[in-house]
C-alpha cells in the first residue's frame, strides 16, 4: 500500500544500458500495463540517443520519457553536450539532475546541480533533483546533514511544486543491492519535506519524494509505504519489464 501525499511518480533511469534490440522492454512494458488503472506516473529515462525511439514505441500508452542530464545553458559551443530545450523537442516531460554518479565521475557540485535545474525548469519540464550520502558520510552520522546542505545548494529559489522531484539516493545503495532500513529511509524523507517547507513555505507538501537505491519488486511495497515517500527512481529493475512492472504495480 503506497504512502499518501502527492501522485506518486516511478521513474526508470536506464544510465548508460540500452539498444534498438532493448526497445522490446518498454514496449513490452506498455501492453502489460495497458488495462492498469494506475495511482502512479510511470516514466522511463533511457540514453539521449535512444529517446526518440523510446518515445516513438511509447506513443498512446501511460508511460512518460525523461532525459538523463542536461547542460545548464540553452545553446552554445558545448560539444557533447545536450539542453533542456532539445530534451523537450525529443518529447520528454522531465530531467534527471545531479545524480550522484554525475557529482562523483564529473564533479558536478550543488551550484552546478542547481544551475542544471533551473535550466530544466525554465524549459517547461519537470526537474528530478538527486541528493544522497556516501557511506563513509553515513558511518560518520552525517546523513541528515549532508541531505540539508545539497537540498539547499542543488534547489534553484524559484523551484515550485509543479516543476520539481527530488530522488533521495544513499549512494552506497546505489546498484549495490543494499538498501537503508525503513527507519533510515522514513527519516531521512522526513528531512527533506521539512527543509522543502522551509524553502518552498506551502509548495513544499506537494512536491515528490522519491526514493531510489537498490528498488526492486521484493522491497518496493515496504519502501513505498512509508511516510514522504511519493515513488522511486528506478535504475537496474528498470532494464526488464517484468521487474519494473512488479515495482509500479505497487500503486495499481
Amino acid at each position: 500500500m503506497a504512502s499518501k501525499g502527492p501522485r506518486p511518480l516511478v521513474a526508470g533511469n536506464w544510465k548508460m544500458n540500452g539498444s534498438l534490440a532493448m526497445l522490446r522492454e518498454p514496449r513490452l512494458l506498455a501492453a502489460m500495463l495497458k488495462d492498469v488503472r494506475l495511482k502512479a506516473d510511470v516514466m522511463v529515462c533511457p540514453p539521449a540517443i535512444l529517446i526518440r525511439r523510446v518515445k516513438s514505441v511509447l506513443k498512446g500508452s501511460k508511460i512518460k520519457v525523461g532525459g538523463q542530464d542536461c547542460h545548464w545553458n540553452a545553446a552554445g559551443a558545448h560539444t557533447g553536450d545536450i539542453s533542456a530545450d532539445m530534451l523537450k523537442e525529443a518529447g520528454c516531460t522531465a530531467v534527471i539532475v545531479g545524480h550522484s554518479e554525475r557529482r562523483a565521475n564529473h564533479g558536478e557540485t550543488d551550484e552546478i546541480v542547481a544551475r542544471k535545474a533551473r535550466a530544466v525548469q525554465k524549459a517547461g519540464l519537470k526537474a528530478i533533483i538527486c541528493i544522497g550520502e556516501t557511506l563513509e558520510e553515513r558511518k560518520a552520522g552525517k546523513t541528515l546533514d549532508v541531505v540539508a546542505r545539497q537540498i539547499k545548494g542543488s534547489l534553484p529559489h524559484e523551484s515550485a511544486a509543479s516543476d520539481t522531484v527530488i530522488a533521495y539516493e544513499p549512494v552506497w545503495a546505489i546498484g549495490t543491492g543494499l538498501t537503508p532500513t525503513t527507519a533510515e529511509v522514513a527519516e531521512v524523507h522526513a528531512l527533506i519535506r521539512n527543509e522543502l517547507g522551509g524553502l518552498m513555505s506551502n509548495d513544499g507538501a506537494g512536491v515528490r519524494i522519491l526514493y531510489g537505491g537498490s528498488v526492486k519488486p521484493s522491497n518496493a511495497g515496504d519502501l513505498m509505504s512509508l511516510p514522504n515517500v511519493n515513488g522511486a527512481l528506478v535504475g537496474g529493475a528498470s532494464l526488464k519489464a517484468a521487474d519494473f512492472l512488479g515495482i509500479i504495480k505497487v500503486f495499481a
